[in-house]
């Protein structure tokens, strides 16, 4: 399989995922097209707005802004398209969660608003904080002080409460580094 036969599989993979069960991507197929539910005027989401991606496409964007019909394969292979252009906003997490939310799924929405605030940190440093987090890698202070920076730099109270609560777990179960 050649680099282009394999970004339309991926693609075609991707489409499928956000509820376009129907979208292949052939070598001569146009992006797909998104038809647009009525967008509802800012209330909260319920049930009947999922998939938002079938539902509500104009509101299913990149971090980069980029809708979901600004997304092609053409586009890809033109070079217009960035890799950032493919990463998910703050917003379309937030309404992925209000959704969960209405389905009776808290810790699914409490997982998607701390991904979402998890967005502002750069990819560099939230895989040095991953790192960080694994048993017996940092001491309490240094997971305080991670806790402290998800909070005060990149405003993650969510991530930073997981953190702070993750250093508290540790202890209590003797894993943090020993000196």
């Amino acid at each position: 399989m050649n680099q282009e036969e394999l970004i339309r599989q991926i693609m075609s993979e991707v489409m499928k995922d956000l509820g376009s069960n129907d979208v292949e991507f052939t070598k001569n197929s146009p992006a797909p097209s998104t038809s647009s539910a009525p967008v509802s005027s800012g209330a909260k989401l319920t049930v009947a707005d999922y998939p938002l991606a079938q539902k509500h496409p104009d509101r299913v964007k990149s971090n980069t802004g980029k809708v979901l019909s600004d997304l092609s394969f053409e586009k890809v292979k033109s070079g217009e398209l960035k890799p950032d252009d493919f990463k998910i906003s703050a917003d379309t997490l937030e309404l992925q969660a209000e959704v969960a939310e209405a389905a009776g799924r808290p810790t699914l929405a409490r997982n998607l608003r701390r991904a979402a605030e998890l967005i502002a940190v750069p990819d560099d440093r939230l895989l040095k904080i991953y790192d960080a987090l694994r048993p017996y890698r940092s001491s309490k202070q240094e997971l305080l002080d991670i806790a402290d920076e998800l909070q005060n730099v990149h405003k993650a109270a969510i991530s930073a409460d997981f953190v702070r609560e993750a250093a508290d777990v540790y202890e209590k179960r003797d894993r943090l580094r020993r000196d």
